[in-house]
């Protein structure tokens, strides 16, 4: 047995998402086949039976042994179409609320699940609360870009559909900051979603955020446009929930649809024995920026602590890569460089 000094723990909803714990589970166990599990551990939280058959079906008995995978009992399931309400109300004791309730305790540091968005958003906020200084958590991800040694974080995707310009601005320092620290870049370059480059476009709200963010001391640079979103102009996009979910799923869809239509060109033109040894690096370097389950794990940022959001239909590579995004967020102390940079920014507004 390890001790419990300097691990870093993760608690994951076993039983969230479309297929649960046959997704779950093994994720889990890949997971800590691929880091020191003397330093890393993971609590699966659900029914114990059916998490337990999974562990030894996929080899993850020793992990056991060893202490670096355990199984919290959970009662109950939070339902994909579930009221996120009436979840929060009636399901004290599902394998989502568990799993977050273990990060309040201390006990992990950061929660994964595939569940239902709302039930997760509603849930977490009510358990950690929001950082000080932070009206509303939003949801930030990764995005693809033309450049794969680049990455771009976009937010709000979804968790508020009205926000402020003074939301928009604390989503812009949120995402600044994640992306300071867990992508290693010294003052990101932030950008607002809007539908024009030219300072008079875009709603009042759009603007006066605009004007926020200019007088901050981000790296703002200005409006991006919705078809600059996988350039690499910025580093950080920022935007409303509604506009953000919707280039979300947009995008996603087209990634799909193009992914599909050239593999199958591939299979059917292209790759033959010699053609194919020429076009598959090509075909590889394209995978990885169309694929999404490499680019799974949408942080629910702003709360006090992490909670990692995973696609509900993802399979396993892409449950990994949840996980995965909570871990480095848990080892960089993300929660903490946020908190501090938010205290500076109203501070400051105050003086």
């Amino acid at each position: 047995m390890h001790s419990e000094l300097d691990i870093t723990t993760i608690a994951i909803d076993a039983m969230g998402g479309d297929h649960g714990p046959a997704v779950t589970v093994p994720a889990a166990i890949e997971f800590l086949k691929n880091v020191n599990a003397q330093s890393h551990a993971v609590i699966l939280v659900g029914r114990e039976e059916q998490i337990n058959d999974l562990v030894t079906a996929h080899n993850g008995d020793p992990f056991v042994a060893n202490g670096a995978l355990k199984v919290h009992a959970a009662s109950e399931v939070v339902e994909m179409d579930e009221s996120p309400a009436l979840a929060l109300k009636r399901k004290k004791d599902s394998s989502m609320r568990v799993a977050i309730n273990l990060v309040k305790q201390g006990v992990a540091q950061a929660a994964v699940s595939a569940g239902n968005t709302g039930a997760l958003m509603a849930t977490a906020r009510f358990v950690l609360k929001t950082i000080s200084g932070v009206d509303r958590p939003a949801i930030i991800s990764t995005m693809p870009c033309q450049d794969t040694s680049q990455t771009v974080h976009m937010l709000d995707l979804g968790a508020n559909v009205d926000s402020s310009p003074e939301m928009l601005v604390q989503f812009a320092v949120m995402g600044s900051v994640l992306t300071e620290f867990v992508d290693k870049k010294a003052h990101p370059k932030v950008g607002l979603l809007n539908v024009g480059a030219e300072e008079i476009k875009g709603s009042e709200k759009v603007k006066k955020a605009s004007v926020l963010l200019s007088d901050s001391e981000l790296n703002y640079v200005g409006y991006v446009e919705s078809d600059e979103l996988f350039s690499g102009k910025v580093d950080v996009i920022v935007c409303d929930g509604f506009e953000g979910n919707v280039a979300l799923k947009a995008s996603e869809g087209t990634a799909k649809m193009i992914f599909n239509v050239l593999s199958e060109e591939f299979k059917r033109n292209i790759i033959t024995k010699m053609a194919g040894a020429l076009c598959m690096p090509i075909f590889k370097a394209m995978q990885a920026r169309l694929d999404p389950r490499l680019h799974n794990g949408a942080t629910l940022i702003g709360l006090n602590g992490i909670v990692v959001k995973s696609h509900g239909g993802t399979d396993q590579l892409g449950f990994l890569h949840a996980i995965q995004e909570a871990n480095r967020q848990a080892e960089l102390n993300v929660i903490g460089h946020i908190s501090e940079e938010i205290s500076k920014v109203f501070s400051k507004q105050n003086q």
